[in-house]
């Protein structure tokens, strides 16, 4: 779940429809009921975190927590039904819930997704339930239920009958003295990033308002070499085994942040009071740079709503920081040493050196520029 407590701006996304800060007043509400919940005091059922983490943890008792998260594809579900194309949906929601659970240091066992549909079409259902198998044996989960809903006068599609919604809850387990969350990060650790696939699952109604003004899913993306939906159905990537290699061998490992929706602002969300300074920042995917340019969408957004080519960031010991690379690239991942932790409380800070044009500083979860 978002974190309800930082500032955010609607810029770019506001305009192409996603209402970020209602979205974050609406959470005000419903985490102030929502917490009133939980059991009051430690033991059997204790909450350990609070909301705003990429997970939350379940004391189960022996010393054991049940991490637990739950996450959707949002619109790129439009763009595989304008392809016709469902089999690698079913990763995008493995990879979301699944990545998540991974940031609380919490190894995923499980997942449970809901498919809701306008109308049944077995067909479509078999290329979903394809997808799901792929990202649960990337993942190496099983995937225990779910549920199929339908629901015509609820979920509309791109064309008549053909809308569906897809999301997943999934279950991992984590020591409760060995949940990872950033509680120690401090000044002079690395950051190091893992590439992303492409724009992943997050950003999509930009992208799409962006790229199909004038385009259409079939047209060819030069930049990319493929088309505009190819492009943007590119599943997103998975990084259990990586991670789990990591928090097994490094124990300087401090946190893990699945760069999602608010970009590297994910950075913030760590409890430590610390800024990141991403000064060494690789050159974004092709794809971001052409939304940038067709769209006129300046860095200020681009950074702020997309993942620019990097999936996960792992902050570490600096002297761990070469390991983090090597295990990376052991499990087929490209990294790189992207920045380093700051004593600046709340603050990401992106140097003109890393982002064309002008310096960024995004504080909770606000891009300004400096």
């Amino acid at each position: 779940m978002a974190n309800p407590n930082t500032p955010v701006s609607e810029g770019a996304y506001g305009s192409a429809g996603v209402h970020i800060g209602a979205t974050e007043t609406a959470l005000e509400g419903l985490t102030a009921r929502l917490r009133r919940t939980w059991p009051k005091g430690p033991g059997f059922g204790s909450v350990a975190l609070d909301f705003g983490f990429y997970a939350n943890v379940v004391d189960i008792g022996g010393g054991q927590g049940l991490a637990i998260s739950t996450d959707g594809v949002g619109s790129k579900t439009l763009i595989a039904e304008m392809l016709g194309k469902y089999d690698t949906i079913g990763i995008d929601c493995v990879a979301m819930n699944v990545n998540d659970v991974i940031c609380v240091g919490a190894r995923p066992i499980t997942l449970v997704d809901y498919i809701a549909v306008e109308r049944v079409d077995p067909a479509v259902m078999r290329a979903i339930a394809e997808g799901l198998a792929i990202g649960a044996e990337r993942a190496g989960v099983s995937i225990t239920g779910g549920e199929i809903a339908e629901l015509p006068d609820g979920i509309k599609g791109h064309a008549p009958k053909s809308g569906f919604d897809l999301a997943a809850t999934a279950a991992g387990l984590v020591r409760l003295d060995r949940i990872v969350v950033g509680r120690d990060c401090k000044p002079g650790d690395a950051v190091v990033g893992i590439e992303s696939s492409g724009i992943h699952s997050n950003g999509l109604t930009l992208a799409r308002k962006v790229l199909l003004n004038k385009l259409k899913v079939t047209d060819r993306l030069p930049e990319a070499g493929r088309s505009v939906g190819e492009e943007l159905l590119e599943p997103t990537h998975i990084y259990v085994a990586e991670a789990m290699e990591m928090l097994e061998k490094i124990p300087s490992v401090k946190a893990l942040a699945h760069i999602t929706g608010d970009g590297f602002m994910n950075l913030v969300r760590v409890p430590a009071k610390v800024g990141f300074l991403l000064d060494a920042l690789p050159a974004p995917k092709p794809v971001f740079s052409t939304i940038a340019a067709r769209g006129a969408v300046d860095a200020v957004d681009m950074y702020s709503v997309f993942n620019m080519g990097i999936g996960l960031c792992v902050v570490v010991g600096a002297a761990d920081a070469d390991q983090v690379l090597a295990i990376a690239a052991k499990h087929g991942k490209k990294a790189a040493r992207i920045g380093s932790v700051t004593a600046e409380s709340g603050l990401v800070r992106i140097p003109k050196n890393a982002v064309s044009g002008t310096d960024l500083v995004g504080e909770g979860r606000f891009f300004r520029p400096a």
